[in-house]
C-alpha cells in the first residue's frame, strides 16, 4: 500500500489535475457508475467541531474510497491543524487497499476545483475582482481555483482577525498571485467591490448581504455544512437568482441557509437551477440571471475523484519520484 503525504501531493497534483479528474467523475456519475451513500456527520458540540465519514465507489474505474475527516476550529490554539483526515483507496478488481492519502489538502483542493468549475461557467468572462470572506483553512485553494479560470486583477480580503487576513495576503503573494490585494474592515466592504465572491466560514449568521452585492456577481459559498449554519443572506436565495449546487441530496440536508429559504417558502428545491453534474453534461446551462450562487457541501465522489487521480498520476511516475 502506498502512503501519500501532503507535501508529495502538493508537489505533483495540481488544481488543473483536480478539475479534470472531477469532471471525469461527474460524467461517470451521469452515466450511472457512481455509488455514494449519504455521508455521516458527527456534530461535536463541546468543541464546536465535526467529524465526517464519506464512502463511495466508481464502478467504471473499479475504485472505491472512504474518507474520514475532522474539522476542529479550536485546534490552532493547541498547535494543531483545523482539519485532519485520511482517504483509504481500494481497488475493486481484487479488493486490495492500494493507498492511504492524507485528506486535508485533497479536501481543500477538490472544493477549490468545484468552485472553479462553477465560476468558469457562471461568472462573467471579464470578472476580475474577487472578494474572499473568511481566510481560514479552505480559503487558499478557493482563490487558486478561481484564478485557474479567471485572470484576477484585484482581491479583497475580509476576516474577523485582521492579523489572519494579513498572513493570508502574504501567502497569496508567496504563491505568485499577481493581483492587487486589499484587506477590508468588513465583509460588505469586500463584497461591494467584487464580481466574484468566495465565502468559507462557519458562521451561524449571514456574512454575505443582499444590499452589499453588485449586479452580475457570482458567489461561491462553501463554508456552511450544518443546518444551523448561515453564510449567504436568505434574501439572495430566491427564484430570480440562479442557484447551482455540487450535490443536491447533501445540500437538502446540510446547507443551513438554503434549508431555511425553503422552509420559509422563498424557494422550493425544484427552483435549484443545476447541479455540477448537470453543468458538466449540458453545455447549454449558462448564466442568465444577474446573481448566481454556487453552494457546495461536498460529497464522497469528489474525494474519490482526486484520490484516484493522485494514485494514478503518482503511481505512473513512481520511477521518477520517491513515493
Amino acid at each position: 500500500m502506498y502512503i501519500f503525504e501532503t507535501d508529495l501531493m502538493e508537489q505533483h497534483y495540481t488544481m488543473a489535475d483536480a478539475i479534470q479528474d472531477i469532471k471525469r467523475t461527474l460524467k461517470a456519475k451521469a452515466e450511472g457508475f457512481i455509488e455514494s451513500p449519504e455521508r455521516t456527520v458527527l456534530d461535536v458540540k463541546k468543541q464546536n467541531a465535526s467529524a465526517l465519514y464519506m464512502p463511495c465507489c466508481n464502478l467504471q474505474s473499479e475504485m472505491a474510497s472512504v474518507k474520514i475527516i475532522s474539522v476542529f476550529p479550536n485546534n490552532p490554539a493547541k498547535g494543531l491543524a483545523t482539519s485532519q483526515g485520511i482517504i483509504i483507496l481500494t481497488d475493486l478488481k481484487d479488493g486490495q487497499h492500494v493507498a492511504t492519502l492524507e485528506a486535508s489538502y485533497l479536501t481543500r483542493l477538490r472544493t477549490g476545483a468545484l468552485s472553479a468549475i462553477a465560476t468558469d461557467r457562471f461568472a462573467k468572462k471579464d470578472a476580475n475582482c474577487l472578494a474572499v470572506i473568511g481566510t481560514g483553512a479552505m480559503a487558499l485553494e478557493q482563490v487558486m481555483g478561481v484564478s485557474e479560470v479567471r485572470t484576477l486583477e484585484k482581491i479583497f480580503l475580509y476576516n474577523r482577525s485582521i492579523e489572519k487576513a494579513q498572513k493570508f495576503k502574504e501567502i497569496l503573494i508567496v504563491k505568485g498571485l499577481q493581483a492587487e490585494i486589499t484587506i477590508c474592515e468588513s465583509a460588505d466592504e469586500a463584497t461591494r467591490q467584487a464580481s466574484i465572491i468566495n465565502c468559507a466560514t462557519r458562521s451561524n449568521t449571514s456574512v454575505i448581504h443582499k444590499d452589499a452585492i453588485k449586479p452580475n456577481t457570482h458567489i461561491n459559498a462553501v463554508g456552511s455544512y450544518l443546518p444551523d449554519m448561515r453564510e449567504v443572506d436568505t434574501d439572495l436565495i430566491i427564484k430570480e437568482n440562479q442557484i447551482i449546487v455540487d450535490d443536491l441530496v447533501g445540500v437538502k440536508h446540510e446547507a443551513g441557509e438554503f434549508i431555511a429559504a425553503v422552509e420559509s417558502g422563498q424557494i422550493s428545491w425544484n427552483n435549484i437551477y443545476a447541479t455540477l453534474e448537470d453543468v458538466i453534461t449540458n453545455s447549454e446551462l449558462k448564466k442568465n440571471s444577474s446573481i448566481t450562487i454556487f453552494k457546495s457541501v461536498g460529497a464522497a465522489y469528489f474525494d474519490l475523484a482526486v484520490a484516484e487521480g493522485v494514485y494514478k498520476k503518482l503511481h505512473s511516475q513512481s520511477k521518477e519520484i520517491t513515493l
